[in-house]
């Protein structure tokens, strides 16, 4: 599945498709899961990072179930995020907030890491 995300007009990008895979391994998912998922998704792309894909993996075991996020961002090591749960909202959610996390601080890296040098700045004459 593609989604376009629509980006506001003062940014560099004005859109841009993103695939979004959702698979899920002894588990069924109903629609109001895969809607949880995909508004997650979007909850990501706010850090104007440059998501390439978002690969989403659901898996039931013995003892609850699994959820995986491995989130490929262009110029940067892919973040992958796995949470066991009980339930599998509260897996859901445990992950996205891990996600949200991970893609803060790296947004703070890159904006930290583009701000200027010595050799920009100007001399004072006193």
């Amino acid at each position: 599945m593609q989604i376009y995300i629509e980006v506001l007009e003062g940014t560099s990008r004005k859109g841009y498709i993103m695939n979004l895979q959702i698979r899920s391994k002894d588990i069924t998912l109903n629609d109001a899961t895969k809607a949880h998922l995909e508004g997650a998704v979007e909850a990501f792309t706010k850090y104007s990072l440059d998501i390439t894909s978002i690969n989403c993996v659901v898996v039931a075991e013995k003892k609850g179930v699994m959820v995986e996020f491995d989130i490929k961002i262009a110029h940067a090591q892919p973040v992958i995020i796995t949470q066991h749960d009980d339930s599998l909202d509260a897996a859901i959610d445990l992950a996205i907030d891990k996600g949200t996390k991970a893609l803060r601080r790296l947004h703070d890296k890159v904006v930290s890491h583009q701000t200027g040098s010595v050799k920009d700045l100007e001399t004072l004459d006193a």
